[in-house]
């Protein structure tokens, strides 16, 4: 027997506009998420300067408008001179985060040229771990002066004219973490931020930067740590940076969905503080949030941890290599709508990563076509559809507990307009491992609008998996969704991820 739960979307109850970049990703120098990923000379699939052009096409399908490059722990040890110039010329260098080999083949200008095939921009991060403010200011002046100084002559040198102008910027990454190289105190990472932005923001006013925030709900300094740095770098910084992945250790699935709900108490108490400082501050702007790492990652760590401790210092090792379930494609699914609940702070989000490293595309070691993971659909569809401003529906259901978690609602859901297409998107996810639930919607104030099609991503088995040559988790269109004047009702099977398309034209 089905469940019921409802309700009200209306065009005024609305939360904010959708700043493209909430749908961004994140590549980073591991394992195989460049060698091998992104670039494979020699594959038959590859172009002429090594890209592969079917990942190409997948991250266009995508439509990820910007990629964090190029870490991550990675950036902590990055030398950032290494990477350009002739590639002949550019040192092999031991890569400490995840104590592998960096050759250096793909630096920043060859990654710069990869996101323009793709249609992206690049979100750059400065190495604040083992470096400083000078590294820093010289890697700007690098990007994004135009001409007639010492580093843009450098990248002039180098057969880029034209500068990258990369408009946001990391100030290091996870620096709260105690397995980050440099890794700081709060007093010691607030001043360096604070006159590292000072000094970033006299090359180029233009820019946005990023302040890092803690690297995960449960690091015993949160939320201080943002209260604290936040002290020094509120007059300079745009964004605070905010890490979460989640794994589902104990098989305990009805518990896994309701992770999600962790996330968004994170976000609001990352608000909160962010409001708090603001006031203490009297300061006059809101400081958003750039939640720049999220995702499943679980299922690799014991292969990471053998590779890391037995057979270090290899070349684009198999390391992060996920491989996702159906059920964690419904948490990617819910981990989206709570991103686009908080449309009016959170405005830069970055899926962690995008390819082969904890990533919706995989390509194989031995040079076969790239594939499609389970997560890939659901972001796919909210990167696609859910352009526009975000309306918070009024939602009346039914709630679970379970071994972690109280009160977890049956149904979550959250509502995209787009005024300009006239087309409305409703993602709704069913997490309850037992029931349908039939969803009655009163859409009042949305005249006129009528279904124009229903997509569900669901499997009887939530541990089923994608592969190479096999796609046995795939979107389906089905004839579930049901107008009858200003209400529609629509049936939610059980562990489900729904994507309700309305249109007046």
């Amino acid at each position: 027997m089905s469940k019921t739960a409802k309700m009200i979307i209306d065009k005024d109850f609305k939360v904010s506009e959708v700043d493209e970049r909430i749908y961004g990703s994140f590549i980073e120098h591991l394992g195989r998420a460049v060698y091998d990923g992104l670039y494979q000379p020699g594959n038959p699939l590859s172009d002429g300067e090594g890209f592969r052009t079917d990942v190409i096409d997948l991250v266009k399908e995508l439509n990820v408008p910007i990629i964090r490059y190029p870490g991550g722990n990675f950036v902590s040890n990055f030398f950032w001179e290494d990477s350009v110039g002739p590639v002949e010329k550019r040192p092999g260098r031991l890569e400490l985060a995840w104590r592998s080999l960096e050759t250096n083949q793909v630096g920043l200008n060859e990654f710069a040229r990869w996101a323009d095939k793709v249609n992206s921009k690049m979100m750059m991060a400065v190495n604040l771990g083992t470096r400083g403010i000078a590294d820093a200011c010289n890697l700007l002046e690098y990007c994004n002066h135009p001409k007639g100084t010492k580093y843009s002559d450098l990248r002039i040198s180098h057969g880029v004219q034209d500068p990258h102008n990369v408009k946001v910027w990391c100030l290091g990454n996870e620096m709260d973490g105690p397995w980050q190289l440099g890794h700081k105190t709060m007093e010691e990472y607030g001043r360096l931020a604070e006159e590292t932005a000072k000094a970033m923001k006299l090359i180029d006013p233009s820019i946005e930067l990023v302040s890092c925030g803690s690297s995960a709900l449960d690091m015993p300094t949160f939320p201080r740590w943002e209260s604290k740095t936040l002290e020094c770098t509120y007059d300079h910084v745009d964004y605070v940076s905010m890490h979460q992945y989640y794994g589902n250790r104990d098989g305990d699935t009805a518990d896994f969905l309701a992770c999600s709900d962790d996330m968004d108490e994170f976000i609001r108490t990352v608000i909160a503080t962010c409001d708090y400082v603001k006031a203490k501050k009297r300061g006059r702007k809101n400081i958003n949030i750039s939640f720049d790492e999220w995702n499943v990652w679980f299922h690799s760590n014991a292969s990471d941890d053998d590779i890391t401790e037995n057979h270090p210092w290899q070349v684009a090792p198999p390391m992060l290599e996920d491989i996702y379930t159906f059920e964690d494609s419904l948490l990617v699914g819910l981990m989206l709508i709570t991103l686009l609940k908080h449309a009016d702070r959170v405005k830069i989000a970055c899926l962690a990563q995008l390819v082969n490293v904890i990533a919706p595309i995989m390509t194989d070691a031995g040079g076969g076509a790239a594939w499609k993971q389970t997560i890939f659909y659901p972001f796919m569809h909210a990167s696609k559809y859910g352009r526009g401003v975000v309306l918070m529906p009024m939602l009346s259901t039914d709630t679970h507990d379970t071994s972690k978690h109280d009160h977890v609602t049956d149904v979550d859901s959250v509502a995209v307009y787009n005024e300009e297409k006239e087309e409305l998107t409703i993602f709704a996810v069913n997490r309850t491992l037992d029931s349908d639930i039939e969803l009655t919607t009163d859409m009042r104030g949305m005249e006129g609008y009528k279904v124009t099609e229903h997509i569900v991503l669901e499997n009887s088995d939530l541990k089923t998996v994608n592969c190479a040559g096999e796609q046995r988790v795939l979107p389906k269109t089905v004839d579930r969704s049901k107008m009858d004047g200003d209400i529609m009702t629509s049936m939610l099977h059980k562990a489900s991820w729904n994507v309700i398309r309305l249109s007046r034209k």
